[in-house]
């Protein structure tokens, strides 16, 4: 059975696209069939850690959602940048375009967001996909909202900051009303002078849901500038090892 896991924050600038690309890239080198679609339509931006740029990305997510092609020919095999992938793990990125005239018209017409839980569905049954990650636009619009409603887990992303706090309150009570099965949380960019398990016990206490790893601010994911996904560049660093814990708890 395949899952979907929504990648979500209520604000911008938590690091939700860097954690879903390592993510899903863990996950694939488990040797699983994955796929990461970029719904952040309005401002894309997972596709540069993969190495794609306006130059060399042929179809993205719009030309499927006005449409032009099928959602398959749009998704990019990223498998190559594995190493040691599993015989049957493959990686595939669905991007969404980059171009100034796009986005403009996303803003300006909006499409139809029904096509994405269609798309979402095509990936899964003709890719084989057994995970399907979704990198979502931060706060709460229609797609968000459609993706939180069809996935099988959310794992929401904060800072230790208030305004992250009060925001992150507000995308749990909406999706508990939504009846996610499975709600996660992640603590990103956490200063290394915090106790982490205090600070872990502080958001449990506060939400009510498990907290599956605290990801410590990185000087060197900031100087990799998203020239690549971390976890591949630095397989033996410690936020890589925490990053590959959630990957676990998700497989799980």
């Amino acid at each position: 059975m395949s899952k979907i896991i929504s990648i979500h924050s209520y604000r911008g600038g938590t690091g939700k696209s860097n954690t879903t690309a390592n993510l899903a890239s863990i996950v694939a080198s488990f040797g699983n069939r994955v796929a990461i679609v970029d719904t952040d339509i309005q401002s894309p931006g997972i596709h540069v850690l993969f190495g794609f740029s306006e130059n060399n990305m042929d179809r993205c997510l719009n030309d499927y959602l006005w449409g032009r092609c099928a959602i398959t020919d749009t998704a990019c095999n990223v498998s190559s940048l594995l190493p040691k992938l599993a015989d049957k793990g493959e990686l595939y990125l669905i991007p969404s375009s980059i171009k100034a005239g796009e986005i403009a018209r996303v803003l300006r017409e909006g499409y139809d967001v029904g096509l994405l839980t269609d798309g979402f569905q095509e990936l899964i049954e003709l890719l084989d996909l057994d995970y399907l990650f979704i990198d979502t636009h931060p706060g709460l619009n229609e797609e968000t909202l459609l993706s939180i409603t069809i996935s099988d887990i959310l794992l929401l992303i904060l800072r230790p900051d208030q305004q992250d706090f009060q925001g992150t309150a507000v995308t749990v009570d909406v999706a508990r009303q939504l009846e996610v099965p499975k709600i996660l949380m992640t603590i990103n960019k956490a200063p290394e002078s915090l106790d982490f398990d205090d600070l872990k016990q502080q958001v449990e206490t506060i939400y009510k849901i498990p907290v599956v790893g605290v990801l410590p601010h990185s000087d060197k994911m900031m100087l990799l500038a998203s020239q690549g996904v971390f976890a591949l560049r630095y397989p033996d660093d410690p936020l890589t090892k925490v990053v590959e814990g959630i990957a676990k708890q998700i497989m799980a």
